[in-house]
Order: C-alpha cells, then structure tokens, then sequence
C-alpha cells in the first residue's frame, strides 16, 4: 500500500477522480460503495460525490468471452488488464476490483492504495434439489468455472459432475434455473454486496471448502505518481484486511497461483496479533491434496507478506515438485 502524508492538500481536496470498474452488477455495486466511502471520508453531499466521483464501466476480456473456462483464457489478469490499460492512459483514475481477480504482481506505474473492510469470506452453496453439498444425489450436476472449487467439490463428492458455468451472478442463477445443473457456488460477499443473502441455500464453513486468495475484500488501484488520489483513499484502507490480503497473495506469489492452479488460502488475525494463514493445493479431479497452517506475528503487511511467503514455501516441500508438476500438467 502506498502511505500518503497528512494533512490532505487543498489540490487533494478539490480533486475528481474517475473511477474505472467492470460493468456487472457487482462490480458496480463495488465500484457506488468506494465513492460512497470517499464521499463520507471528505464531507460530501451525494451531488458532490457523484460529480467528484464519476464512474467509468470498462469491458474486460473475462467479461467478453463466456464460452470459456478462464483458467483457458490465460487465468488472473482477465477482469483488470483492460482497466489497468485504461488507468496507465489516463482515461481513469482509480480502478475498483475484487481482488481475487488480481495478478499478485500489479503493471508497471500502478500500485495498491487500499482495501476495504473485508465481506463474508465463505463460499455459498446454491442448489434447488439439495440443502448441502452431502444431500446432493449421486451423479447430481454442479455448475462452477472455478478450478478450486471443483478440485475442492470432486474431493468431497467424486460422484458428482461437474459443467462449466460463467457469467455474473444473475447468469449464474438464471443457468441454474433453467436446469443447466443441479447446484453451483458464489461467493456469500458478492450476494450481501448485491443484497442477495437469502439466495444461499448454505453458507458453506472455510474448514469444509477453504476460499480462493482475498475473497470478500475489494481493493483500490492508482497510478504511484497519483499522490493526490492517494490521499484521498488513505482514510478508506482498512488495516486489518490489508494485513490479511498482503500474507494471502504473497502466498498466491510464491506458489505461482492463477486460474490454472486449484489452490486455496485465508489469513485471520487471532486477537493477538498473530496471524494464521490456511492453504490448499489440490488437484483439478480432488484426487490428492496438500494442506498448510502457518501463525506468526504481523505487525504490519511486510511482515504478513513474509509469513504468506513462508506457508507458500512449506506446503511447496510437503507437496513435493513430483505433485505440483501434476497440478501444472492437469491443468494445461
């Protein structure tokens, strides 16, 4: 994260910035609640903010092409490089995004400058035959487009099918109506986002399907030279989820994770001060799988970036590269 100085300068003050996001509902849910936030954080009337803050809706190729699974798109970097591209000509000037979609290692000229508070990090089951996943029939079709959560499904229940679905979640559910399968999964954080909580069948417990990299969180992009923008976001930042996120993707980093790769991991703060940090590697079929848990001090993102890293190296020797190697191979 950048660490902008205090007070805000008049310049920062009178400042606009345009706001670049994906154009789903979501993510345009996502993209009102961070010029709502700057808005309360700088004193603005919702006239002002929506004149301060305008928001740009930018196509991305993840969005564009729903015939394919993303991990055969090229994986991470599907949902930003479009507005990445956008932010480094000028045309916005900070870019919202679930930070799940993005690449541990951000463009050149463009850095992290805060994330908010984190939403529900569980996956949810939604199903209109079963309660659960174990009440699902046997040979009952689940539609997702997440290696992980197939990978994590196949372990718990090989005797379901698993089809490809893309889309947002309104597609999503109206594919699930229709009868193109039996259940799917969405992440609880985008429903209460959307105000869509009632339409989990099941919030499904990290032990028993541990989350993708920062799920929940949502994180905002500038470009490093924009120190304005920079002070304006600071109030924004949370930094108990930025601890958390910060030790999730240099654990993402390490492991070399993208869509391509079946992997898991959450960070929680204990209380303490100490960290701990879950992690899973698995096969795309369930077959086999390589778990961490690793707890450490973390006083600031330096050091829950080191403890990501470190967990990363653990599972790496417990795994073994003969096993990665298969990941690598099974997902080609």
């Amino acid at each position: 994260m950048t660490s902008p100085a205090a007070p805000i300068g008049r310049e920062a003050q009178r400042r606009s910035l345009k706001i670049g996001t994906r154009g789903s509902p979501l993510a345009l849910a996502q993209a009102h609640d961070i010029a709502a936030r700057l808005a309360a954080a700088h004193g603005l009337s919702g006239d002002e903010a929506t004149e301060r803050f305008p928001i740009t809706v930018i196509e991305t190729r993840g969005d564009q092409v729903l015939d394919r699974a993303l991990s055969a798109l090229g994986g991470k970097g599907l949902f930003t490089r479009e507005i990445d591209a956008a932010q480094l000509e000028g045309r916005v000037d900070l870019a919202v995004h679930s930070m799940k979609d993005v690449p541990t290692v951000l463009p050149d000229g463009l850095t992290l400058a805060a994330v908010t508070p984190r939403e529900d990090v569980r996956d949810a089951f939604i199903s209109t035959r079963a309660d659960g996943i174990d009440d699902l029939p046997s040979g009952a079709v689940v539609g997702t487009a997440s290696l992980r959560r197939q990978a994590q499904l196949l372990r718990r229940r090989p005797d379901l099918r698993v089809v490809m679905f893309r889309g947002n979640v309104q597609t999503r559910l109206r594919k699930l109506e229709e009868g193109q399968a039996d259940a799917t999964f969405l992440a609880m954080a985008g429903l209460n986002r959307l105000g869509m909580a009632e339409i989990a069948t099941s919030p499904i417990a990290t032990e028993a399907m541990l989350p993708a990299v920062a799920q929940g969180a949502v994180g905002v992009a500038i470009r490093v030279s924009d120190r304005e923008a920079a002070e304006l976001l600071a109030p924004l930042n949370c930094a108990k989820t930025a601890l958390r996120v910060a030790a999730e993707r240099a654990f993402l980093k390490r492991l070399d994770g993208s869509c391509r790769t079946p992997l898991a991991g959450l960070a929680e703060l204990d209380g303490t001060g100490a960290l701990r940090l879950r992690g899973e590697v698995l096969l795309p079929d369930g077959a086999e799988r390589h778990g961490v848990e690793w707890t450490g001090p973390a006083a600031n993102e330096a050091e829950a970036a080191q403890l990501g890293d470190a967990a990363a190296l653990e599972l790496l020797a417990v795994a073994g590269p003969e096993f990665m190697a298969r990941v690598a191979e099974a997902a080609q």
